[in-house]
């Protein structure tokens, strides 16, 4: 077990020019692993992504390939920018801006848009992290990636909220299968760690999707969808893993702060998304 317990201080990215906020926003993403954002935007506009996530779901359920499941009723789906009319106002907000830059650089890549969906029975995920640690991260305590999440609900207990284990974003061990899945004998550290986010319509949290997390049971009679913005330092390469596109009419009317970021194709028409990031160890159980 002691493996999995950092021995190494990350250093944190040089934030003297940020205002406290922001200094306290990036301190919390390298100590704690997650900070939040409350009140970012309107309930209204939070209402305009759920409505955009429900017509996206509808339309990914209707081709293979368009929603993969990441557990008991629990779903993922990728989308294209224009599949969200906030789009531009989420990745072109100053807090998202500023804390992408701190962390990921100057030259931090917009490479993935989705959502998750647990529905009415989903059931307890086992403890996870996204995707393997680069080896920057492991080696040199660097974070490479960040992943932004807005509710689309008011998330109350029964909805099954998420849980996360502040400061596990360094653990490693070879025991964790596929570099991902902690060994069962490791859970009382995340246990005892454990904390539930219940975020509200218009809230935003950035993460580093390799803490310790999983998605708890929804016991309600309500989906909770969840957006996803992943965003990488220049080289992380999680931009592979996705099929994130633009038309060049949506492209030529962005302001040229947020066309700096785009690392995805500029096509004439949008091609569905068939989801190429599975997480194998979530699927298992899936009904």
């Amino acid at each position: 077990m002691d493996d999995a317990v950092p021995h190494v201080t990350p250093t944190l990215p040089d934030t003297s020019g940020l205002e406290p906020e922001l200094q306290q926003a990036v301190e919390a993403i390298y100590t704690d692993g997650i900070v939040g954002k409350k009140g970012a935007f309107s309930v209204e506009w939070a209402d305009r992504l759920r409505e955009d996530i429900e017509v996206a779901f509808d339309e990914a359920r209707g081709r293979p390939g368009g929603a993969v499941g990441r557990g008991t009723k629990r779903y993922y789906v990728e989308i294209h920018p224009e599949q969200m009319r906030g789009w531009l106002d989420l990745v072109d907000h100053p807090w998202v801006r500023t804390v992408c830059e701190a962390v990921l650089g100057p030259d931090y890549q917009l490479v993935e848009l989705g959502f998750d969906i647990p529905f009415p029975g989903a059931t307890d995920q086992p403890w996870h992290r996204d995707f393997r640690m680069p080896e920057e991260t492991r080696l040199n305590k660097r974070l490479t990636s960040l992943a932004f999440n807005l509710t689309a609900v008011d998330t109350v207990e029964e909805m099954g909220p998420f849980e996360i284990a502040p400061g596990t974003q360094w653990d490693w061990s070879e025991e964790f299968d596929h570099e991902m899945f902690p060994p069962k004998s490791f859970y009382p550290r995340y246990v005892e760690r454990a904390v539930r986010k219940y975020p509200k319509m218009g809230d935003i949290s950035a993460r580093s999707a390799l803490t310790i997390h999983h998605g708890t049971k929804n016991v309600s009679a309500e989906p909770r969808p969840v957006l996803v913005l992943g965003v990488d330092a220049p080289g992380a390469g999680n931009a592979e893993h996705h099929d994130m596109a633009v038309t060049r009419g949506f492209y030529d009317s962005l302001p040229q702060r947020v066309k700096d970021h785009l690392v995805c194709p500029v096509v004439d028409e949008l091609t569905p998304i068939t989801q190429k990031h599975n997480i194998e160890g979530l699927m298992m159980g899936e009904a």
